[in-house]
């Protein structure tokens, strides 16, 4: 939470500590050890801006009715070094506090005083941390989950860095392995079909069937021409992988930087077993005995580290997908010395998780320094019907498609609309509406209608100033006072969304705060005839744009402002 809602707090715990001491040397109440003072916030604010249950908390040690210690705690309580005015008995003995002018004042000035910096808190404490999310397969396009990781991924980085983490965005490129063997092969059939024809040259029947690949083996035809006919089929391969998966790698980097998707790291696969990082950690997990051999195989002693044994080494040699993504968390936790590793994943991962959590405790890693955030499928949605194909083209929904049909800013703030664990139904008709029901338009109307307000008083020669705290006390109506409180837990809200890896908690919040502005604007007029009331409205604004500005400029949506 922000430093002065924190502030707020202790000195509110303090007075409530006090209170009961006073009570106890007054008599009120019989001398016993202090029960834990815990305060919470009301899920409805008509009960107090903060809630105590000390009272029930203390009626075993003070051998004393709850109702009774909270009378005696309301009776003592001095609150007048506080941000609190009014402490209230509600039901068995809850205390309820409500807030002074003087808080929802210094929130003002709090947003006005730190700006672009508000709601940032040393949280994270300076722990580096890697995200490493989208990492899609370099042999095609980007496809709608990737879309929806790559907001997720970005914003949580977002999110981790204005809590104070220190943060690094990676991209993890396959350029090894099966898939691009397979990648190999179907380019490879398809530029020998170029020159001998379909019927000479069967295509893989596992290979890629995507347009993509006849494209890049015509091109490789048309630098080339027919030298690498006669080449043996390693060197053929190898000669159109080399041609095309740079290509596609980049396509990658273009696509998700059109998406405003940047990152600091791309790390290739590759490079593990180039630099004998993929055989180093078959031979770690040897020396802990955390293998065995099984007809010709090696495998992992899933079952001592919480998983299930599986084969780290196939009985021809080669080994499995999974060791390469051993080696490479090895590479964040230890070698590269990250506190704490992410990965934003499918949902269709649930089983990969535990294996690889195993293979690095028994690597003498502590795996709760490896977060998984799991992330549901999205389904696209026209009219009320499921949509797997684009309109335009009449084949499967790229992120490139989706983003010829909705704009990034529609695209990056709905996608991050849901928990990620949970699924999610992407309306692409209400991505593209330009009116209230479009959750983006909505937020980014009340941002242009503050600036709408702040230009039509600067043409009546009004603009915004220092207010004294009587001025900002006349901000009473209970439409000002709930958009304030709205405003002093931004920084909170940030932190909770780190914690829970959610960045979608800010998407709830700035839709929330766009409603209570809206709600604010409908019911007080920001000009009016006591100048002292319009200067103290017109600081609300200002803070309310500065709010809605930060949490969009995290999210990398545009700032409009004028719609």
């Amino acid at each position: 939470m922000s430093l002065l809602v924190a502030n707020a707090k202790e000195s509110l715990k303090k007075a409530i500590l006090d209170a009961l001491n006073t009570a106890i040397s007054a008599g009120l109440l019989p001398q016993a050890e202090l029960p834990a003072c815990v305060l919470e916030v009301p899920a409805d604010r008509a009960h107090g801006d903060w809630s105590c249950n000390i009272a029930l908390a203390g009626a075993k040690v003070f051998r004393a009715a709850p109702q009774k210690i909270a009378q005696a705690v309301k009776e003592k309580i001095d609150l007048s070094q506080s941000y609190f005015e009014a402490c209230e008995i509600a039901g068995p003995g809850f205390l309820n506090f409500y807030y002074a002018p003087a808080f929802y004042a210094d929130v003002l000035r709090d947003i006005h005083a730190k700006g672009k910096n508000y709601g940032n808190s040393d949280f994270g404490a300076g722990k580096r941390v890697l995200v490493e999310f989208v990492s899609a397969n370099p042999t095609g396009p980007m496809h709608i989950g990737n879309a929806r990781g790559g907001v997720l991924g970005d914003s949580l980085a977002s999110v981790l860095e204005m809590t104070g983490h220190r943060v690094e965005r990676e991209f993890y490129v396959n350029d090894a392995g099966n898939q691009v063997n397979k990648f190999a092969v179907s380019l490879e059939a398809r530029y020998l079909q170029l020159f001998q024809g379909e019927e000479a040259v069967p295509f893989p029947e596992d290979g890629y069937l995507g347009e993509d690949i006849k494209e890049h083996a015509k091109n490789f035809a048309e630098k080339y021409g027919d030298r690498y006919l006669s080449a043996s089929a390693e060197e053929r391969r190898n000669a159109l992988t080399t041609f095309a998966l740079p290509l596609n790698i980049q396509g990658l980097h273009d696509d998700l930087l059109r998406y405003r998707v940047e990152y600091d790291n791309w790390f290739h696969e590759s490079s593990l077993h180039e630099n004998g990082a993929v055989n180093q950690v078959i031979s770690l997990l040897k020396e802990k005995n955390a293998t065995y051999e099984k007809e010709g195989a090696l495998w992992f002693k899933g079952e001592e580290y919480g998983s299930e044994d599986f084969v780290l080494v196939r009985s021809n040699g080669v080994p499995t997908y999974v060791v390469p993504d051993i080696a490479y968390h090895y590479n964040k936790l230890v070698t590269r010395a990250f506190d704490l590793a992410i990965d934003v994943l499918g949902a269709d991962h649930h089983g990969y998780v535990p294996r690889l959590k195993a293979a690095l405790t028994a690597l003498g890693v502590d795996a709760s320094r490896l977060q998984i955030v799991l992330m549901q499928m999205v389904r696209l949605v026209r009219d009320g019907e499921i949509v797997k194909a684009s309109k335009r083209s009449g084949k499967a929904i790229t992120l490139v498609t989706l983003l010829e049909e909705v704009p990034v800013d529609a695209a990056r703030f709905l996608f991050n609309s849901y928990e990620p664990n949970t699924r999610m139904d992407f309306d692409l008709d209400l991505a593209v509406q330009q009116d209230s029901k479009n959750p983006v338009y909505y937020v980014q109307y009340a941002h242009a209608r503050i600036c709408s307000i702040l230009r039509n008083l600067r043409d009546d020669g009004i603009e915004p100033r220092d207010c004294s705290l009587q001025e900002l006390a006349l901000l009473t109506a209970p439409e000002e006072v709930e958009l304030i409180r709205h405003l002093s837990g931004y920084t909170d809200e940030l932190i909770q969304a780190a914690k829970s890896f959610d960045p979608a908690r800010i998407t709830k919040y700035v839709i929330n705060l766009a409603t209570l502005f809206h709600k604010f604007y409908n019911s007080c007029r920001v000009k009016g005839t006591d100048e002292r009331l319009t200067a103290a409205r017109l600081s609300l604004c200002v803070a309310t744009r500065t709010v809605i500005r930060n949490a969009l400029t995290l999210f990398r949506v545009t700032i409009p402002e004028s719609m």
